[in-house]
């Protein structure tokens, strides 16, 4: 192909007036078929959309399925044929003002890269369908899971982050097959670079191990109540490279995987109930018997409160000031909201029941006695100070 092509297609311009006509009617064209592409692109993704449903699907249901939908590059192709559309009206306006032989060189240059920019467009088809597909079976799948009670939301991120891995290496096999790359040679080429990136990235390919070991193992669930190690917070996203906790702050905390692997980990969810634990301090000289008793009651009127497990209160500790009590009880469901207005409930409804029985909760308190005789400065001068007569 050349410029002779576009010479034959064009009417004959005998001045430059002609030609700066033909030029603004190029640029007006050209400028209509630009803006024109999103609404033309997205009639024509409707057509094939309706086209391929009535073919292949709708002999074979009753109804339509929302699930059902074939996404397509809708952007990335109103851009490729906008480039194409300026490519060609650049081409054409420089045959109009005679630069003939610039035009022969570009379409030469094209020619011989033809093979070349096939193949780069290949596979970009190729990983727009890698993408396309990841995004259907993600839309299949919560479609399919949605209806089965059984399946949790952290089973159906494992099944997805797992299809999603697979499809990516089959695209990937797939575009290095396309530009010929000897795939048994790339294996033993891989082997000493995964050695070397293995030993230049160790934490993140640890994360991403971790990140499976942590999908598989399931110590927690997307929604559940953790504390992992200093972190505590409600499970958002759990990823092949990080977990997220949402804190009772409104905070997002980003937790590497290879590092919430190593941490100790406290699921308060994991159970359909959870034990909380209150300390009470009762003075030396009161009736502990009628204290455990009073606590006991006082416990008992909080709704928040289980009966069954019932709470317990035994005796810890001889403090400084008073003898502790550790008051035992249970919440059910197992959630923060609930934990805080719980042990809330519980510390009132001691006090109060105490005051009314006229059981002393005390303090810790300190007694100082002594006479101070000198203060000693700095520079080892002596400051006397007389004691008080009363004392």
């Amino acid at each position: 192909m050349d410029s002779g092509v576009i010479v034959d297609l064009l009417p004959e311009l005998p001045d430059t007036n002609a030609r700066l006509i033909a030029t603004g009617v190029l640029i007006a064209g050209g400028l209509l078929l630009y803006f024109g592409a999103v609404p033309a692109t997205k009639k024509v993704v409707s057509l094939i959309r309706s086209r391929l449903y009535s073919r292949y699907v709708a002999e074979h249901v009753d109804t339509t399925p929302e699930a059902i939908d074939w996404p397509f590059p809708t952007q990335a192709a109103t851009w490729t044929y906008r480039g194409v559309l300026v490519f060609f009206v650049g081409l054409v306006a420089l045959v109009i003002w005679g630069f003939e032989g610039v035009v022969d060189t570009i379409l030469g240059a094209i020619q011989a890269w033809f093979p070349t920019l096939l193949q780069l467009g290949v596979s970009v088809l190729i990983l727009l369908a890698g993408v396309a597909l990841t995004r259907v079976l993600r839309r299949r799948l919560y479609a399919y899971t949605d209806q089965i009670d059984h399946v949790s939301q952290h089973q159906e991120s494992v099944v997805y982050r797992v299809t999603q891995v697979s499809v990516y290496i089959a695209t990937g096999l797939i575009v290095l097959s396309v530009w010929d790359v000897n795939l048994e040679g790339l294996l033993i080429g891989a082997g000493f670079l995964g050695i070397v990136v293995g030993m230049a990235a160790r934490q993140t390919l640890g994360s991403l191990l971790a990140g499976f070991v942590l999908m598989f193992s399931r110590p927690f669930e997307i929604g559940d109540w953790v504390r992992i190690g200093d972190y505590e917070g409600i499970v958002t996203d759990i990823s092949i490279i990080n977990t997220r906790l949402r804190s009772f702050d409104d905070e997002t905390v980003v937790l590497p995987n290879d590092v919430a692997g190593n941490e100790t980990i406290r699921n308060m969810t994991d159970s359909d109930r959870l034990r909380l634990r209150v300390t009470v301090g009762v003075a030396y000289d009161a009736d502990l018997d009628r204290a455990r008793e009073l606590i006991l009651e006082a416990v008992g009127d909080v709704d928040e409160a289980l009966s069954i497990p019932k709470p317990t209160v035994v005796l810890t500790n001889f403090g400084d000031s008073a003898i502790d009590f550790e008051v035992r009880f249970w919440i059910e469901p197992p959630t923060a909201p609930r934990r805080a207005k719980a042990q809330t409930a519980v510390i009132k409804s001691i006090k109060d029941t105490f005051d009314e029985a006229g059981i002393e909760i005390p303090f810790p308190q300190r007694d100082l006695s002594g006479e101070i005789d000198a203060i000693q400065t700095d520079d080892s001068r002596r400051v006397e100070i007389e004691p008080d007569p009363e004392d």
